[in-house]
């Protein structure tokens, strides 16, 4: 079965290059993503509750966007974070990219990605 695309976009008060920090780094990642990321070569753990889930790093682009594809997933979904800069007034933003199973799940999953855009304008003090 296909699994749906969303995209969330979140405004958020931090530049670019900051920004980047915290969407790219496994320490970084750690702060507001998952309790524990680390990383070899291209390869992402990333642990929740116990639960690890790997992820490749597949498009990297410096002060633009991150996309991880999960290992264990066997179509072409990924998530990916893209930091976004309106030409007319330089607002930033957050444009997530992420899939789910299905319709029922979207709000829940764009409630769980709000959740973890709080947590890091929490740590960079946005």
């Amino acid at each position: 079965m296909d699994k749906i695309k969303f995209e969330l976009e979140l405004p958020i008060h931090a530049s670019p290059s900051m920004l980047y920090q915290y969407i790219s780094t496994p320490s970084s990642l750690q702060e507001w993503f998952a309790e524990k990321v680390n990383s070899r070569g291209k390869i992402f753990s990333f642990i929740w509750d116990g639960i690890e889930e790997q992820a490749e790093l597949v498009v990297k682009k410096t002060d633009e966007r991150v996309r991880f594809k999960w290992l264990e997933s066997d179509d072409d979904s990924y998530f990916e974070i893209k930091i976004q800069v309106h030409p007319l007034t330089n607002d930033v933003s957050l444009v997530i990219t992420d899939f789910v199973d299905d319709e029922d799940e979207i709000e829940e999953a764009k409630q769980l990605w709000e959740n973890q855009i709080e947590e890091l304008k929490h740590v960079i003090g946005a």
